[in-house]
């Protein structure tokens, strides 16, 4: 995500058409597929875990609901900010849908069909379905003239109009429902061996997802209008097959022992319980005026130093953020800390 910004933001005109750029351009296009394949996963284990602690899918799924509204809350106050801290900004940014705006109300329909799906098999079936289906629409929802009516704020978020946004339900959701299909998978494995097994699974069968995709790409689409790099299935399957199989490689990343002292959490899982914190703090930072100097200006290799300095830098503010986190939930409980003589 960092990547994709920093790069599409610094990098001078006469270095984007370098090869390197390219292959920069390509890994860059996988932040907004994780973003909301994770997102998808969430919804299933956190609405697995509530309903442990509960016993009541109906108050588990409604948590994990709220959660949803919340998120599309933020993108709404995120282009306030950014509306406010842009001089040159225009109003019509203000109703700009995003990844957020895609992404909560996802999580709202995902956990709201959690709910009404009583077992695992059928919650996996339902949210496989609905990837499927959002997927192969995608090119329908584009071209039929049944949606003309709505105005062009609400139109935005089901197909994109000229000169607008990248993110609309069709085809991004899917990467949200498919991601709840996979954290049913993942929720179900409770023994360390079954986790080993069905990881090995996730990874073999996503490279295996991914090559047939893609093989099935150069093969005529019975769809009509479909295009390869927005609304095609093959397309969308070749990236959730990776994003299936980094899954299934990242758990056994995690098995490799931690270079820092036991108990500590790793940087990676620093970062991912904080993406949204990320998100919303390194977006303004790497657009906004305070990196103005530098947008346009910089050499590829510059730019690759300043990603590593920026996300270094990142990282520290999440260290930082969790710091004062945990000092704020101690002072709230009343614990005293070395320092006091307890």
């Amino acid at each position: 995500m960092i990547e994709a910004h920093v790069f599409d933001a610094w990098v001078r005109p006469s270095d984007r058409t370098l090869t390197a750029f390219g292959y920069l351009r390509i890994l860059a296009g996988f932040a907004a597929p994780l973003f909301l394949f994770l997102a998808g996963v969430s919804v299933a284990l956190a609405c697995a875990a509530r309903l442990r602690a509960t016993g009541d899918s109906a108050a588990a799924s409604g948590a994990v609901q709220r959660r949803g509204w919340q998120i599309f809350l933020y993108a709404f106050l995120f282009r306030i900010q950014a509306y406010m801290l842009n001089p040159e900004a225009i109003p019509r940014q203000l109703l700009r849908v995003d990844i957020l705006n895609i992404m909560g109300p996802s999580i709202v329909a995902a956990a709201w069909m959690w709910k009404w799906a009583k077992s695992d098999r059928g919650r996996f079936s339902i949210f496989a379905l609905a990837a499927l289906a959002i997927s192969v629409s995608s090119a329908w929802v584009r071209q039929t003239p049944l949606l003309a009516w709505m105005p062009d704020a609400v139109l935005n978020y089901f197909r994109p109009l000229p000169g607008r946004d990248t993110f609309n339900f069709f085809p991004w959701a899917a990467f949200v429902f498919a991601g709840g299909a996979i954290g049913v998978l993942i929720e179900r494995t409770r023994a360390s061996a079954d986790d080993r097994r069905l990881n090995a699974l996730l990874a073999v069968s996503g490279v295996a997802l991914a090559a047939a995709a893609y093989a099935a790409s150069y093969l005529p689409s019975p769809i009509p209008g479909t295009r390869f790099w927005t609304t095609s299935p093959a397309f969308f399957l070749v990236r959730l097959g990776l994003l299936v199989a980094v899954t299934g490689l990242a758990y056994f990343y995690q098995a490799i022992p931690p270079l820092t002292p036991a108990g500590r959490t790793r940087p990676m899982q620093r970062f991912g319980r904080s993406s949204l914190f990320v998100y919303w703090i390194h977006v303004e930072l790497v657009y906004g005026a305070a990196s103005w100097p530098i947008h346009g200006r910089l050499s590829l290799g510059q730019t690759a130093a300043g990603f590593v300095l920026f996300t270094l830098a990142m990282f520290a503010l999440v260290v930082a953020k969790d710091w004062g986190k945990e000092r704020w939930k101690k002072r709230k409980s009343g614990v005293r800390g070395p320092e006091s003589g307890v």
